[in-house]
């Protein structure tokens, strides 16, 4: 691939509203980004993700290629029948009754891959026809980051820790309007005004370094520190670090990889933590006499902060406030890949697994605050 293609597949800019063609080209490669990790998954433990990769052929036949609406985009009706699929066995193997080889997987996906480009071709170069051919590539490139996540492809770089930022007093107006054109994922749709105080914030997410010492002053047996539900938490779990952590004390030994090609790893300390559920970092922030930044907050600095040291895309970020959609976001769409509703969490920005074309200031998605699978870690704001 040459580099004006390299670099227009990781601008989010342009695959937004990209046409047939860079959307062939995007959903190419990040097929083949998934397919070149194959052979990491022989081993008889890898079933599970053998399957959650089956998610990669079977969203795009359920969403497209079985779907008579398609061309409707998010306004096709989601009860409709659907036409027969490519393979008969995909429910059994999607069930448990039975594990796809390699072979069968590489062949569904194959398949799968060739069918929705041939219907992409096809497909008229407006928004609406394109929309679920946009959000097949986001659903895949999430199933890629969390492929990489499991695996231990990758890891945040250490980063040089520096002073907080101080943020004046701003109307600030946070989200995207959809009304814009191009595609929106649902989670960043809406315009909300807010009128936000001045306040400081971490320049960078808290690192492995800051987070041992709230561990090594009994962080995890301070019932003080604790939500309700982040002392629910932890007994049901026994935690005593993240998820993955081996070590905290004498310095961080973190488990990557997955199977046969699991290591322990030794953690930099300027290195952002990771894999830590939000009811942990709320549990240090109240220990270091912080809080973590609201939504509106973490949106506003991303996006005016960056030339004064404001880094992201290392970790995905845990904010304050509920999952909910942002004002004027309409109705939410049949196909959406992050539901809101209560108990649910957000999430900022995004991390060292995530493919670049989604690493931005707008970036916005939602999950259980005890999610500790992901390649989560957050920043703080002082009170």
């Amino acid at each position: 691939m040459d580099p004006v293609r390299s670099a227009a597949l990781d601008d989010p800019a342009a695959w937004r509203h990209a046409g047939r063609e860079l959307l062939a080209l995007a959903m190419m490669d990040t097929r083949n980004a998934l397919l070149a990790r194959l052979p990491a998954l022989q081993d008889d433990a890898a079933a599970p993700l053998r399957r959650q990769l089956l998610a990669a052929g079977a969203w795009p036949e359920w969403w497209i290629s079985r779907h008579v609406q398609r061309h409707r985009g998010e306004a096709a009706d989601a009860a409709l029948p659907r036409l027969p699929g490519l393979e008969p066995r995909l429910d059994g193997w999607r069930n448990g009754a039975a594990v796809p080889s390699l072979a069968d997987l590489r062949g569904y996906l194959a398949a799968t891959l060739e069918l929705t480009l041939d219907l992409l071709s096809a497909t008229p170069e407006d928004d609406a026809a394109l929309a679920l051919f946009r959000q097949a590539l986001r659903h895949e490139d999430r199933l890629l980051e969390a492929l990489r996540t499991t695996l231990g492809d990758g890891a945040p770089p250490p980063r040089p820790q520096r002073p907080p930022l101080g943020v004046p007093a701003a109307r600030a107006v946070v989200g995207t309007d959809a009304a814009g054109g191009g595609f929106v994922p649902e989670a960043e749709r809406g315009r909300e005004a807010v009128t936000l105080p001045a306040f400081e914030i971490d320049a960078q997410p808290v690192c492995w370094a800051a987070f041992a010492e709230f561990a090594a002053d009994g962080g995890y047996d301070d019932d003080r520190l604790w939500t309700t539900e982040g002392r629910a938490w932890r007994e049901r779990k026994g935690r005593r670090a993240p998820a993955f952590v081996e070590q905290l004390q004498g310095g961080v030994l973190v488990q990557r990889g997955f199977g046969p090609q699991a290591r322990l790893e030794r953690a930099p300390a300027q290195q952002a933590a990771a894999h830590v559920t939000r009811h942990e970092a709320q549990a240090w922030c109240t220990w270091a006499g912080r809080r973590l930044p609201t939504d509106a907050e973490w949106s506003h600095a991303a996006a005016t902060l960056p030339r004064l040291g404001f880094a992201f895309g290392d970790v995905l970020e845990w904010v304050l406030g509920a999952a909910r959609p942002w004002d004027g976001a309409g109705p939410w769409p049949p196909a959406a890949l992050d539901e809101p509703g209560p108990g649910r969490a957000v999430l900022r920005g995004g991390s060292w697994a995530t493919p670049a074309r989604w690493r931005t200031a707008a970036a916005r998605r939602f999950a259980a605050p005890d999610d500790d699978r992901a390649a989560c870690g957050f920043r703080s704001c002082a009170r």
